[in-house]
């Protein structure tokens, strides 16, 4: 189970920060640019994945690994 909240947030924070690389420099990388109904809040998506991820690391360090 650690492992999997491990790489649920590795994925959630590359996601973020790809989302925020893309906005700020007009690449086109990451996923959150492409969700329709997010039209217009791609930054405060990527910012809540980049919190998600956080939250996903701090539960995983705090589960134990047996």
């Amino acid at each position: 189970m650690k492992q999997l909240l491990e790489l649920l947030g590795f994925v959630a924070l590359v996601q973020g920060v790809l989302g925020l690389v893309h906005e700020f420099t007009d690449w086109h990388v990451g996923l959150v640019q492409r969700i329709g109904f997010l039209d217009g809040y791609e930054v405060y998506a990527s910012v809540a994945l980049v919190l998600l991820a956080f939250a996903l690391f701090a539960v995983a360090d705090g589960r134990r690994s047996g």
